[in-house]
């Protein structure tokens, strides 16, 4: 993955990565921007992008959803990404993606994207809203507890994991106080493409699957449902990874209680219960039954059956 720093080196990624008529795939604010394109697909998030047959390549600009289109037609053709991320997500690391309509419902997913390189702009978040820093920043935090976990878990994706957890539980309520300041945006972002680099070293855990099913049937935000489920996860796994997760606890500055200082941190910018989501209680057994089937349940370090998964997402309503 080539990584830089700065709009200004955008030509340069597309260039050694070998794109020279990418298909730019954002949203209408940032297409006031003077980027490269020869077509441009504008629906975000789309079941339905199409690359044309002469582009090269994909220019994805925006947050996880705008990404996560891109990676379809790249993995349908083999064309490589460029990502400039304007969000904590993370997506911008990893070839598996979800597909999801204009509503935001999740429809499909698929993998074998090709991931070829990241511009990271800070300027592009300052704008960035309150209850979007918050949510998708918690994501990128749930990345880090959960590559400490999984069984994909290895030495390179505990020191990203670390540092950007760190990062992350350090800056995060200062942005949101002072959601101008371009050198803390910097560092949350540096925090985030931590935890995106360990996201794509070990993968997801059974957070991310909770997130997934919950966030996928109704159309809510994935970053915020991350947020709230992730201390449900972390309790659970205490039992089964204690190293793991009171590592993760100290880097956050909470050894004692993780998952305390991480509903603190998602309190700051989001709801911390699913019925304030607008999740209906009656909902909770089908969907611990679709979360108990997703992958990240099945790499975690003990897979949940759908009857525990429903007591945690209950403890989390």
């Amino acid at each position: 993955m080539i990584v830089r720093w700065g709009i200004d080196g955008l030509e340069d990624v597309l260039r050694e990565t070998g794109v020279s008529r990418p298909l730019l795939v954002a949203s209408e604010r940032w297409l006031e921007l003077d980027l490269p394109a020869a077509a441009t697909w504008r629906e975000i998030p789309s079941e339905r992008i199409e690359a044309p047959d002469d582009v090269d390549g994909l220019l994805a600009v925006g947050g996880g959803s705008a990404i996560d289109t891109a990676k379809a037609p790249s993995a349908a053709r083999g064309l490589p990404v460029v990502s400039v991320p304007t969000t904590y997500s993370g997506s911008e690391w990893t070839p598996t993606f979800g597909v999801r309509d204009p509503q935001r419902h999740i429809v499909g997913g698929g993998g074998g994207a090709t991931m070829a390189g990241i511009v990271y702009e800070p300027k592009l978040t300052l704008e960035l809203p309150r209850a979007e820093t918050g949510g998708t920043a918690m994501n990128a935090l749930a990345h880090c507890a959960e590559a400490l976990y999984v069984t994909g878990a290895n030495a390179e994706a505990d020191r990203s994991a670390l540092r950007g957890a760190a990062l992350i539980a350090d800056v995060l309520p200062r942005v949101l106080d002072e959601p101008a300041d371009l050198e803390l945006r910097t560092h949350l972002l540096e925090g985030a493409a931590h935890a995106g680099e360990a996201l794509a070293l070990a993968g997801l855990g059974l957070g991310h699957a909770m997130a997934q099913a919950v966030g996928g049937t109704y159309g809510l935000a994935h970053g915020t449902m991350n947020a709230i489920v992730l201390p449900a996860a972390l309790r659970f796994n205490s039992r089964y990874a204690p190293d793991a997760v009171r590592r993760f606890g100290e880097a956050i500055g909470a050894p004692d209680d993780p998952a305390l200082r991480v509903t603190e941190l998602a309190a700051l910018s989001g709801p911390t219960r699913l019925r304030d989501a607008g999740v209906p209680e009656a909902d909770l057994t089908r969907l611990a039954e679709a979360a108990a089937g997703r992958t990240g349940n099945r790499v975690n370090p003990r897979q949940a059956a759908p009857a525990e998964v429903e007591e945690l997402l209950r403890s989390v309503w």
